[in-house]
């Protein structure tokens, strides 16, 4: 096959492309929460990615792999821009970024012009950390269940420009979207200025009331910056609806991409207030691109995106959240409650997706984390900080029931 037909055949998959026409008809007609609980389709879409067969993953929230398609796509991607070299950079990269944008954005379901395809959801958050404009006295304000890198910038912009940085702790079950609510309230002053809040927790799968706690700061002059790593393509949202002035996420994790891909969102009105960590090219103040000049970079990082967003849409949003809150469901509700085992996770299905944290009393994390791998073959990532101390467990489309029965059973046994 010629790449250029190849690379169409990606950019227009469908499952029926994927699976054939035949397979799909059989479950076409199902919602996606019947779709959910059904083996057979999913093992057929597991067929799509390449397993390493000495272990199973369950830590996937780190980074997700490609489909296959996809990663031949980047592939190819990669030999075509060698090829063209110089002529495709100086011809065609600016108008197949924008084209990158475009497609991300109907994901998001905003407007490009307030996009931006940054490497992660580190630089793009440190980007509206570090280009605020900050005065000595200002305030600022967290979670201890945030993630590290940005609690980190947050406390490189107090020690640099004089920023007070508070933190609250998040109950790891709480009773009502309020109390979550209340809590950050409590804690903002007359001196904060930005709030930043995670969209999913990404230490224990929790989802927070976003819309809520926006709504709540917006009322007393604090803007809103969402940490989105493990929600965006994971959860079924419009952007622009969560009412936030800023949002990060990853694309390397939930939407399947290559390694160094990101997206910044930044409400149009808010863009000009930011400076751009590295000087860029003469744009208007309320060009986005402004904020996040790279320079030269893997254009081929661009192209394969919109070959990662065609493979998530022929999946479908609804389905695949519901695919994933139904996994962890399945594992979780077998060990919640059992002896000496300790879910950190929320138990109320709608503040949970499909990522879920467990300890064992009287095993480390890391003790838990090795032993499931040495004695089970399953791979997970122990984490011991802020109040929570298990091992997360992410599984991906590609997981079997099966292999959550394994979970399940190597749990029980060292609890046992």
């Amino acid at each position: 096959m010629d790449k250029r037909d190849f690379l169409r055949g990606v950019s227009a998959c469908t499952l029926g492309a994927l699976l054939g026409e035949a397979a799909w008809a059989r479950w076409s007609a199902l919602s996606p929460a019947e779709l959910a609980r059904r083996s057979d389709f999913w093992s057929e879409l597991r067929s799509k990615y390449r397993l390493v067969p000495d272990y199973i993953n369950l830590e996937n929230g780190y980074y997700s792999m490609m489909a296959q398609p996809v990663l031949e796509a980047l592939v190819e991607h990669i030999r075509d821009v060698n090829y063209q070299a110089a002529h495709y950079m100086r011809t065609r990269a600016a108008d197949e970024k924008i084209a990158a944008r475009k497609a991300l954005a109907t994901v998001a379901r905003c407007s490009f012009e307030e996009l931006a395809i940054t490497r992660n959801t580190t630089e793009s958050l440190d980007l509206v950390i570090a280009g605020h404009d900050w005065k000595s006295g200002d305030e600022a304000l967290m979670a201890e269940q945030d993630y590290g890198t940005m609690l980190e910038m947050f406390e490189q912009v107090g020690r640099r420009h004089g920023v007070h940085c508070r933190r609250v702790s998040v109950p790891l079950d709480p009773r009502s979207d309020e109390e979550i609510v209340e809590l950050y309230a409590s804690a903002l002053t007359e001196r904060t200025r930005l709030l930043m809040v995670s969209h999913v927790i990404n230490i224990t799968g929790h989802v927070l009331p976003v819309r809520k706690i926006c709504d709540m700061a917006h009322a007393r002059g604090v803007a809103v910056m969402v940490d989105g790593a493990h929600a965006f393509a994971h959860l079924d949202f419009a952007l622009p609806e969560l009412g936030c002035d800023y949002y990060g996420a990853s694309l390397h994790k939930w939407l399947g991409c290559p390694l160094g891909a990101g997206l910044l969102y930044v409400r149009r009105e808010r863009i000009p207030g930011l400076w751009p960590l590295l000087a860029p090219p003469p744009k208007a103040a309320d060009d986005i691109a402004r904020l996040n000049h790279t320079g030269t970079y893997p254009v081929h990082i661009d192209l394969a995106l919109r070959d990662a967003i065609a493979f998530h849409e022929s999946i479908g949003i609804e389905r695949k959240s519901a695919r994933l809150r139904h996994l962890q469901t399945y594992w979780t509700s077998r060990v919640r409650g059992r002896p000496r085992i300790l879910l950190n996770t929320p138990s109320d299905a709608a503040r949970s997706c499909g990522i879920a944290n467990v300890g064992i009393e009287g095993l480390s994390p890391a003790d838990l984390a090795r032993r499931l791998m040495d004695e089970h073959r399953i791979y997970t990532v122990a984490i011991d900080v802020a109040n929570v101390h298990g091992v997360r467990v992410t599984p991906h489309l590609y997981t079997t029931e099966g292999e959550l029965d394994r979970l399940v059973a190597a749990l029980l046994a060292l609890a046992s």
